[in-house]
């Protein structure tokens, strides 16, 4: 009994002493795992280039082929990215005329409803020609002006609409102006919804545009708004009847954007003239699955109306001929990246390495892009190389950014799938003792 005794005691001792060193060399364990720094991989990542795609023969960007236009500013733009795609002083401001009015209508389409009765004031009534010639207290639904604005260029029915919708002249400059900026066109001043030439006197600006401004802005009304289909109906539409809503007085209104008739990718356009603006022009061709944007200002004075046209179609043969869409998305592959001081999965020990998977961000795979031959596409993977504990689910560890001709397009995220939870002096002190009940 007495032998048996001491040896038990023994049994227990040895599990004492086993306990106690798995203890100490846990600790000593967790300390280095805390303290030994872990260099380059950890601190930076690793970062991968693939080589630039270059879609002609030529290595290298090539200059974009100079056309003759007569414009002082013009851009051609891809509709859907709203990347320029040509310019001429593209960031000169200048004022655009009735321009202006492609503004004022998507603004009373979303904001407005057609079959709202508007009243027009005195001021409305005042404006000069071209003009509906609409009087004081008449009444009118307000998708009759529209038509009117767009297809004859009326300055009375702009304002009438701005009244209407915006509450006064100036009211509706204000929502022009952040809608502008919504769009991201911060070279645009608006003041009047009819384009007629303004200045305010307190601040010397004037009503003005560029040229990549006004394409982006053409370019938000035909495929970004929610209003794109009518819009387009009513730029569109070659002929339009109606009658105040009373109907007393009836109007006939022709479209006068003759572009329209010139190529058969026309898709919408706005013409304008100031004296100070010079013949002006916005407008959009679709072909193929293509939509590019065109802004004309400054081109020509009388007697020089069909500039505005040649122009145009030089432009949108530049687009359509050189341009056509290519898919970029590179499929991508990541390794399980470790964790430092991690649990590894439920059942892990203190001495197993964790680690967690990660997964590209991306809505699919495909990446469409307007593309003439010598543009360069560049793809640059990021991926940390190392996490320390605590790891969050869907934790941003990397990207994947795509570069068109050295300017970022595209960038994904790479994130974590699942969490990996901290490995600590606590966590490794209670499994070493749930181990020592299970001797």
């Amino acid at each position: 009994m007495h032998i048996r005794r001491n040896m038990t005691n023994k049994c227990r001792k040895r599990i004492y002493y086993r306990v106690a060193a798995m203890i100490i060399a846990a600790a000593l364990f967790c300390v280095q795992e805390h303290t030994v720094p872990q260099r380059v991989l950890h601190a930076s990542g690793q970062e991968r280039v693939s080589a630039p795609a270059v879609y002609d023969e030529a290595q290298g960007k090539a200059e974009p082929e100079e056309l003759q236009l007569y414009a002082q500013a013009a851009v051609l733009m891809d509709a859907d990215s709203g990347r320029v795609l040509y310019g001429k002083n593209p960031e000169e401001k200048l004022p655009m005329a009735s321009t202006t009015k492609i503004m004022t209508c998507i603004l009373a389409l979303e904001y407005g409803s057609p079959d709202d009765i508007v009243e027009v004031s005195s001021y409305a009534a005042s404006m000069p020609k071209v003009k509906l010639y609409v009087k004081t207290g008449e009444k009118y639904y307000l998708r009759d002006l529209l038509y009117s604005l767009m297809l004859e260029s009326h300055n009375d029915s702009a304002v009438v609409i701005a009244e209407a919708v915006g509450g006064s002249v100036e009211k509706f400059a204000a929502m022009m102006n952040q809608k502008a900026r919504d769009i991201g066109c911060f070279d645009s001043y608006f003041i009047t919804p009819n384009g007629l030439d303004a200045k305010v006197n307190e601040s010397g600006r004037v009503h003005s545009t560029t040229a990549a401004d006004l394409a982006r802005i053409m370019a938000y009304c035909v495929t970004d708004s929610p209003e794109k289909e009518r819009f387009l109906e009513i730029t569109r539409t070659q002929g339009y009847d109606f009658t105040d809503a009373d109907g007393t007085r009836s109007f006939h209104c022709n479209n006068h954007n003759a572009f329209l008739g010139m190529m058969q990718e026309a898709l919408s356009g706005k013409t304008g003239f100031t004296n100070n603006a010079g013949y002006c022009y916005v407008g959009a061709v679709e072909s193929e699955g293509r939509i590019f944007t065109v802004a004309l200002l400054a081109c020509g004075w009388p007697n020089n109306r069909s500039y505005k046209w040649s122009d145009m179609k030089k432009l949108a043969a530049y687009g359509m001929e050189r341009y056509q869409y290519r898919d970029i998305y590179e499929p991508q592959n990541f390794a399980d990246i470790p964790v430092r001081n991690g649990i590894a999965g439920e059942q892990g020990t203190p001495f197993e390495e964790a680690q967690v998977s990660v997964t590209l961000q991306a809505e699919g795979e495909s990446l469409p892009y307007l593309l003439c031959e010598a543009d360069q596409v560049e793809v640059r993977t990021r991926v940390e190389s190392v996490l320390d504990a605590p790891v969050a689910a869907g934790e941003e560890v990397g990207s994947v950014s795509y570069f068109l001709n050295g300017e970022l397009v595209k960038r994904y995220a790479v994130c974590t799938d699942t969490a990996v939870e901290e490995r600590s002096l606590l966590w490794i002190l209670e499994y070493i003792l749930k181990l020592a009940f299970f001797l």
